[in-house]
């Protein structure tokens, strides 16, 4: 099985987007500061994923959620949960 995710990092409210074939191990891995790439913007929390067959699909999708239309997507499918977190936010 292959994977597309998303990270949503608390620290700035952005997205990262991203595929593998292990889930749990990349999620620890960008968790404990291993991936230079989201290693300041933790705390990270795991919001979205999508399993796929085949690696090329994964990959396909990882690219489309990285365009606007994809981010628009994303945005979209997560609404409530968003929402949610920024009430959250607004009430402290």
């Amino acid at each position: 099985m292959h994977y597309t995710y998303v990270l949503l990092s608390e620290k700035d409210g952005a997205f990262y987007t991203g595929y593998t074939s292990d889930l749990r191990k990349r999620v620890q891995r960008h968790v404990g500061h291993q991936v230079r790439s989201t290693a300041y913007r933790t705390p990270l929390a795991l919001v979205y994923y999508e399993a796929c067959l085949d690696p090329n699909d994964a990959l396909r999708r990882e690219r489309f959620l990285k365009t606007g239309k994809g981010k628009r997507y994303i945005k979209g499918r997560l609404k409530r949960h968003l929402a949610v977190k920024h009430d959250k936010l607004e009430r402290h």
